[in-house]
């Protein structure tokens, strides 16, 4: 299986430097990943670095938590396209999908989404499936697929656990077809990503992308 088209290769701690982004860029390169997701900081410089080449730039925002008011996600999207941006993971509003305000966290996603595809961007919603019960998780598929977001992610990779095999299954049955998904937060092996490929998912954010195609384990 050709995993690296699958793979936004990753770098989000809050102290990865200037070099080490540059490294990541290389490595993109080097391996044909999809993309780099990187903080907003360095979009800019990554869009520079892999101009003319297969590898996109991705960016996160609402990120980690997702508690950033709807304005606030719409700006940062906005200045991430203007920077070279072309894939957007946002954090839903968590603690809104909890209490089941599902027509506040519809329309949120509706409007970044507006805002990245007026800008040639795709988004990506992350949902951080390790704090949400099954319903809602059924609950966040929904929203997903009325907002016609371009994907649904399962994890920032910043909070108590990532994906797993259940959750790319429960997402596959209740997303709407037309939505992708993407499994991120403890991938680490070959193994773990043609698992989760093979359970639904059609991208893989991990740290762990050269081992994975380099690696037959």
């Amino acid at each position: 299986m050709e995993l690296n088209k699958l793979i936004d290769h990753t770098l989000l701690r809050a102290d990865a430097s200037k070099a080490e982004i540059e490294k990541l860029c290389e490595e993109a390169k080097q391996y044909h990943f999809a993309s780099v997701c990187v903080n907003p900081h360095y979009v800019s410089m990554c869009a520079k670095l892999l101009k003319d080449t297969d590898v996109k730039v991705c960016t996160v925002i609402g990120f980690p938590l997702g508690q950033a008011t709807t304005k606030v996600k719409c700006n940062e999207a906005l200045d991430a396209c203007r920077n070279g941006a072309t894939e957007v993971d946002m954090v839903i509003n968590i603690a809104a999908l909890k209490d089941r305000d599902l027509d506040f966290v519809a329309n949120e996603i509706v409007q970044v989404k507006e805002v990245c595809h007026r800008n040639h961007a795709i988004l990506k919603v992350i949902i951080e499936t390790c704090l949400l019960t099954q319903r809602n998780k059924i609950d966040a598929c929904q929203c997903v697929s009325l907002a016609h977001a371009d994907y649904i992610k399962t994890s920032t990779g910043f909070s108590t656990a990532g994906a797993t095999i259940e959750d790319i299954k429960l997402m596959k049955k209740y997303v709407d077809p037309s939505v992708k998904i993407k499994a991120s937060g403890g991938i680490r092996t070959r193994k773990d990503a043609i698992a989760l490929v093979e359970a639904g998912a059609s991208r893989l954010g991990t740290s762990r992308g050269i081992d994975i195609v380099t690696y037959n384990k």
